[in-house]
């Protein structure tokens, strides 16, 4: 019985799917790249010599037209090291912000009441002489009874 990485390589050996080779290097480039450049490209592609490079938002399209040199070099390096990646030759560098990008929405947080055991008892004795001040300490033995279960 062979195995499944087998099976998946001769596929990709395969001229039909020459692609997904490129889709692996694609992958590799971006991985290449720093954790903030890899949250700010959403793909990835080369046509006609020209790396094509898609931002998920418009604010990073200008850090990283100011590294466009970082971005082809790395593409060269990747090519001289990596064999399966040979193809992978671009001249010019585009930055594009991608609208058709699918946005990760967050999740909705659910409002929660947090229900909380009265922790204070009402085993405290007053050491007042005045009047309005035992009756604000009398008050606030009657709240903590009523806060315990």
């Amino acid at each position: 019985m062979k195995k499944v990485s087998l099976i998946l390589s001769h596929l990709t050996n395969q001229p039909q799917f020459k692609f997904l080779k490129q889709q692996a290097c694609y992958k590799k480039y971006i991985s290449l790249l720093g954790t903030k450049y890899q949250k700010a490209i959403a793909f990835v592609y080369i046509k006609n010599e020209t790396l094509f490079i898609a931002v998920a938002h418009p604010g990073f399209k200008m850090e990283l037209n100011y590294n466009r040199d970082l971005l082809k070099s790395l593409l060269t390096q990747l090519q001289t090291h990596d064999q399966s990646c040979q193809t992978l030759k671009a001249d010019k560098v585009v930055i594009f912000h991608s609208k058709y990008h699918p946005v990760e929405k967050e999740t909705a947080k659910v409002d929660t009441v947090p229900y909380y055991e009265e922790l204070a008892t009402t085993k405290f004795t007053i050491h007042s002489n005045d009047d309005e001040l035992t009756k604000k300490f009398d008050r606030i033995k009657e709240l903590i009874s009523c806060n315990q279960p």
